[in-house]
């Protein structure tokens, strides 16, 4: 009876074990070989090796990318030992996966500065004493021509045509090239010099992860590592995936305030998306928020506050979270203007769609009229829907657009230099 209870528990311990590592998943490939490492971690204590690659093709990470580092800090909970590849080696070749031309070749020296910060940011989620930071270039740097050969044998035009992407570019005529079909099977060589168990990746990597399952078959490592997908993550207008060129980004390095307001931003339905995806809380403790406000005992801003100071503790720490969210409470709930605000020193008589520019709340001035046209700006707290307004009298002004942008507008008679200032929100 004892055992009988004992192997009960055990089984009950590895079903929510696999529970949260397929959370929000989308492929799941191998999914019993990943319950059997579990297994032997929970009756043995023997770890096994986790992958997942990143290159390091701009200096910062933002929320979509964290999405794998939170998998693999699930990992790290049943036994994962992290190997967290930084592509310095694969980065300069540049990842074909989505793309719709051949990518820009970028330098070593490139490259490398933007993997410093890497290493830094990543510890913001995982646990450094059960990680290990790697490098690409220590392997692949290596490989001889003869190698280079030996690892293309193993893998077909015929079978590299079969990415959606390459099918895709060869019938509209658009060029790939040799490079491209390379880069696949330096990604799937770096799990048979790691000798991988498992291998983690957005969804649009799914190929690449499969080439690595193949390789390690054709190099005799005698295993197949699985392989989980995960989405890609939406950024804050809810409908385009999380890109800087989109701005619709939260960065890993965005500093507590911006970070909570932003995340209060996006829309109710997506904030169960960021619950699934970003939280550290439970499957357990997500239905019970949601069952909360679908009976009305909790209202969605508040499920949305929980999951803005979770998140925004996770990247910074308790306090400034909590810190944050008095902020946001003081400046959008009682309407108060921000302690730490941007100032911009200008002369009398400057034009408003100029001061927009100056201050980086916009990207050109036609933008600067296209806000104000809509009534965005607010200047001592009325709004200022002419465009044309300008600054005819001397002193401090503060300006609002939008939201959450302020900033502070000392007008002298003589034209004086902008004070050095970080954007708001």
């Amino acid at each position: 009876m004892k055992e009988d209870s004992e192997d009960k528990v055990l089984c009950d311990k590895i079903d929510e074990a696999m529970a949260e590592i397929s959370r929000g998943s989308v492929d799941f490939i191998g999914k019993e070989y990943i319950k059997s490492l579990v297994r032997r971690f929970y009756t043995s204590g023997e770890n096994f090796i986790v992958k997942a690659g990143f290159d390091p093709t701009a200096p910062d990470l933002h929320l979509g990318h964290s999405v794998l580092l939170r998998k693999l800090a699930t990992f790290q909970k049943y036994g994962g030992r992290i190997k967290f590849v930084i592509g310095d080696f694969t980065a300069t070749i540049g990842d074909p996966s989505g793309k719709s031309e051949t990518r820009k070749i970028l330098s070593f020296e490139e490259v490398a500065n933007n993997a410093k910060t890497y290493a830094i940011q990543v510890f913001k989620i995982l646990d450094p004493e059960k990680t290990d930071i790697c490098f690409n270039r220590d392997w692949l740097g290596k490989l001889t021509s003869a190698d280079i050969m030996r690892l293309t044998a193993h893998y077909s035009v015929a079978r590299m045509m079969e990415r959606d992407d390459f099918e895709k570019r060869f019938r509209e005529n658009t060029p790939i090239s040799i490079v491209e079909f390379m880069y696949p099977l330096l990604q799937g060589y770096d799990s048979v010099a790691l000798n991988c168990d498992i291998e983690l990746g957005g969804n649009d990597q799914k190929f690449n992860l499969l080439v690595g399952r193949s390789l390690q078959r054709a190099y005799h490592c005698c295993k197949e590592q699985s392989v989980i997908t995960m989405p890609l993550l939406e950024g804050l207008d809810g409908v385009n995936k999380m890109s800087k060129s989109l701005n619709n980004y939260i960065g890993l390095t965005d500093d507590p305030n911006n970070m909570y307001a932003k995340i209060l931003s996006i829309s109710d339905e997506l904030m169960w998306r960021y619950y699934e995806l970003l939280s550290v809380k439970s499957l357990k403790e997500i239905e019970a928020l949601r069952q909360g406000m679908q009976s009305g005992s909790l209202h969605p801003k508040h499920i949305k506050e929980i999951l803005a100071l979770d998140i925004t503790t996770s990247f910074h720490n308790e306090n400034l979270a909590k810190n944050a969210q008095v902020e946001f409470n003081a400046v959008f709930g009682r309407k108060e203007i921000p302690t730490d605000i941007p100032t911009l020193c200008v002369s009398l008589g400057e034009w408003i769609c100029k001061v927009l520019v100056d201050l980086g709340f916009a990207q050109s001035n036609s933008q600067a009229r296209r806000d104000i046209q809509a009534g965005a700006l607010y200047i001592n707290q009325e709004k200022q829907s002419d465009e044309n307004f300008k600054f005819l009298q001397e002193g401090d002004f503060v300006l609002k657009l939008g939201k959450r942008k302020f900033a502070k507008i000392v007008v002298t008679k003589q034209k004086s230099k902008v004070k050095d200032y970080e954007h708001s929100v």
